[in-house]
């Protein structure tokens, strides 16, 4: 489905938060022809409800009611912790709505649990969603339909790059990889820029140079059909500079290192889905 279906006037969206996230999806939306009147954002605190009118001309309500009957769509993007909650209000009124999560650890057991319905779709994102450049990650619960599906991708589009997953589980591998990894790269920068300064340059030019050369190498994998390793191979000389510093690495195990920090976040991605049970 591609997203000028959405601008059939006849579809409702609900979005129940209006954070980064829902801006992010809401954003890339209207800008590919979503109607703001096709639009109803739940959201607490007036200062999100005046921002999301005046960035979008959306509808907004502080709480959930009546007005949310009709919704085909309603998308969660609350922390965790409050979602049980949020939905309490908002179930009465969207019993044949499909259910967006993009919170973190629950799983589609429980969401249908709460929401009366599994007609329900889990998503893991990340944080490049914000600038259309980020990588989620899908699992549908059985209750959802193919067209739902569809109706997903089209949702989710306009945020970046989509994977759907076979079995829920995944979703940890993937909070373990693309979730949470957009931190990982921001630690390199870090790391690379104080490695700039101190061997001379100035901070603004050792993040330039950070930043770029892991958007150049990682687009660089994307366009060829070459594994990582075998492209880094090509850039390491032995006894070359490259060469002397991936010795470093290894030295020090520092592939190892990371994928244990991966092994850390899915491990506490599974105790996250274990407390919403």
């Amino acid at each position: 489905m591609h997203a000028s279906a959405f601008a059939h006037p006849q579809l409702r969206l609900v979005f129940i938060g209006g954070g980064n996230m829902a801006s992010a999806i809401l954003g890339g939306l209207i800008k590919e022809g979503l109607r703001p009147d096709q639009v109803t954002v739940v959201a607490p605190t007036e200062a999100t409800r005046a921002r999301l009118s005046a960035q979008f001309g959306v509808h907004t309500l502080g709480a959930a009611g009546p007005e949310l009957a009709g919704a085909d769509v309603v998308v969660w993007a609350v922390k965790p912790q409050v979602f049980h909650e949020a939905s309490l209000p908002v179930v009465p009124h969207t019993p044949g709505a499909l259910h967006l999560s993009v919170a973190a650890g629950i799983t589609t057991e429980t969401l249908a649990r709460w929401l009366g319905t599994d007609r329900v779709v889990r998503c893991m994102p990340n944080t490049p969603s914000l600038i259309g450049q980020g990588m989620s990650g899908l699992y549908a619960a059985p209750g959802a339909t193919a067209a739902d599906r569809e109706l997903t991708d089209a949702l989710l589009h306009p945020t970046g790059k989509l994977l759907w997953v076979k079995e829920e589980a995944q979703l940890d591998a993937v909070t373990a990889i693309s979730g949470s990894g957009p931190a990982y790269v921001f630690y390199w920068i870090e790391a690379l820029m104080q490695g700039g300064v101190e061997l001379g340059l100035s901070e603004a030019e050792s993040r330039e140079l950070a930043a770029q050369t892991l958007a150049g190498a990682a687009a660089l994998v994307q366009a060829s059909d070459e594994a990582p390793d075998v492209l880094r191979a090509r850039v390491t000389s032995k006894g070359g500079t490259t060469h002397e510093a991936i010795t470093s690495m290894q030295q020090h195990q520092v592939g190892e290192h990371i994928v244990e920090a991966m092994r850390a976040c899915w491990r506490r991605a599974r105790e996250m889905a274990a407390q919403y049970r």
